[in-house]
């Protein structure tokens, strides 16, 4: 019986964690950066503020959370990576691309935390970049570096701009603009279009190394 209550009060505790975890995601939405208080965030998610500070320790953990459960390269782990990697992390390198394009593509709470990144200076956000990069590094430390050795900048570079457009692309395509480079970014003809440009350039990059 003891089980059963402790057990319930877990979920309890989860369940009340994403709805102030929803709620940061709908202030965000409707009114941008400013409402995000804590005052503001309880009302949304129908709770009791001192919870926040209970199961998060404030509001800038709250935050903090918010931001690392959305943010793409913050949950590419390296375990996601296959088991074994025979071709130095070209197909891994596709397929996290591609996976990142639709994952901005589709998630507009995420398309906010990047334009509040670019135009905002908060220790959250600086916060979730460091341990993006990270995460990052030990992706390339062990997949990448070892197979393009001396070229492991030149690797580096590459995927920094093609992950950077990835978040431009996408923020444009939301906000001011329909094409790019003619390319009409609301299309699924457009996107694939993208998706498979990014594809290309990873294999020509992989085939400058081993050409």
């Amino acid at each position: 019986m003891e089980g059963e209550k402790t057990k319930a009060t877990v979920r309890n505790k989860e369940k009340s964690k994403q709805r102030f975890l929803d709620a940061v995601g709908e202030l965000l939405l409707a009114q941008g950066f400013s409402a995000l208080k804590v005052n503001d965030i309880a009302a949304t998610a129908g709770l009791d503020k001192k919870l926040i500070y209970k199961y998060f320790g404030g509001k800038d953990a709250l935050i903090d959370e918010y931001i690392r459960s959305l943010d793409f390269w913050s949950n590419v782990k390296k375990e996601n990576a296959p088991q074994e990697i025979a071709d130095g992390g070209r197909e891994f390198s596709k397929q996290m691309l591609l996976k990142q394009f639709d994952y901005i593509n589709t998630n507009a709470e995420f398309r906010k935390i990047i334009l509040w990144g670019l135009t905002e200076s908060r220790e959250p956000l600086k916060r979730v970049a460091d341990e993006r990069e990270a995460i990052g590094e030990e992706l390339l430390i062990h997949i990448t570096d070892p197979y393009f050795g001396k070229e492991a900048e030149m690797y580096r570079a590459v995927m920094a701009l093609l992950i950077s457009g990835n978040y431009y692309l996408n923020m444009y395509a939301g906000v001011n603009g329909k094409t790019f480079c003619g390319i009409d970014m609301t299309t699924t003809k457009g996107k694939e279009q993208i998706k498979k440009a990014m594809a290309i350039v990873v294999d020509l990059l992989y085939d400058h190394v081993t050409g």
